[in-house]
């Protein structure tokens, strides 16, 4: 989570999140309800019983279930609580008072949660006023690159993870990637009005077919391109074929992809392999692969291709440059 940031930063709007689609998920589990918020179980069950912070509704084949106005209000009570509230005070609060409460916090002190509770809330809601709103205070003290390493990352991870044990939906992780491709294209096109410093081998990045997952591709992009270098973006599944009408334009090439779900239907060695035939073969290339198709092979260490070098994340490739 994103440590020691002001909370005058990040807008609270618990109380305006709507459900604007169809057939997603509102009824909550327990162990949801833990996996948003961090507080357990255990913990959820005695604030419940003791002081009625929650009221758990029940299905008609009588099995508990929680909504989205109890997460909203769980996620609240958390703050208050990790801000130094006592559980019993805030149990004596009413909502408006909580949300009172919650809004004074956000002007005056620090909780370092916040922002990804307003994403999450966002996410649930189908929200894109909540996030932009949480995304503007944080952009209006942080840089971007600082707000997608320190923010975004370690959220999309959290969110993977909550995707894995049925929390949430891929409607959720779809929606919630999108809104931050966004923000990484609108700061894309910023840099772009400039023109590139290192022309000497332009960087070519591009996905397979049928790779669809950009977001770590596409910061990537942004990074070259802060870095002063020209980079051109392709996108989503490319064939390889078409590689080579950027060999002939440009004598030398260094390729970049990412490989997270493809090649789905051959190994990923087989892939390499056509790579270095077809696109390094006797050319002046490099290709530069990234994703969790290859970390596999890194462990083994058992590739050796002729102008293919594997990464385990952007960090350790951008150390190369």
């Amino acid at each position: 989570m994103l440590k020691n940031i002001s909370e005058k930063y990040f807008i609270h709007l618990f109380n305006k999140v709507e459900i604007k689609l169809n057939n997603i998920k509102t009824e909550f589990t327990i162990k949801d309800l833990e996996n948003f918020s961090g507080i357990k179980a255990h913990t959820i069950r005695i604030w419940e019983k003791r002081y009625n912070i929650l009221q758990p509704k029940r299905s008609k084949s009588n099995i508990r279930y929680y909504d989205i106005n109890n997460l909203k209000r769980l996620l609240n009570v958390s703050l208050l609580n990790s801000a130094g509230f006592k559980i019993s005070k805030i149990a004596q609060l009413s909502e408006d008072s909580i949300n009172v409460k919650v809004r004074e916090l956000v002007h005056n002190e620090s909780v370092n949660s916040q922002a990804s509770n307003s994403f999450k809330l966002a996410m649930l809601g189908f929200d894109d006023f909540l996030f932009n709103k949480a995304y503007n205070s944080l952009i209006s003290q942080f840089s971007f690159r600082y707000i997608f390493k320190s923010v975004f990352i370690p959220f999309l991870n959290e969110m993977g993870l909550l995707w894995q044990v049925n929390t949430i939906t891929p409607a959720h992780e779809h929606f919630i990637s999108n809104l931050i491709n966004q923000k990484i294209h609108v700061n894309i096109d910023k840099l772009q009005v400039s023109d590139a410093v290192k022309k000497e081998k332009p960087f070519v990045l591009y996905l397979p077919i049928n790779e669809i997952h950009e977001l770590g591709l596409l910061f990537l992009h942004y990074e070259l391109l802060l870095h002063g270098y020209n980079s051109i973006y392709l996108g989503q599944s490319v064939p390889l074929e078409s590689l080579k009408s950027l060999q002939k334009v440009y004598p030398s090439v260094n390729f970049i992809t990412y490989l997270t779900v493809e090649p789905s239907k051959e190994p990923v060695e087989e892939y390499l392999k056509k790579i270095e035939e077809e696109v390094v073969a006797d050319n002046n290339c490099s290709v530069w692969v990234l994703g969790g198709k290859v970390k596999n092979i890194i462990d083994q260490g058992s590739v050796d291709f002729k102008g293919v070098t594997l990464f385990n994340s952007n960090a350790e490739l951008l150390s190369m440059l």
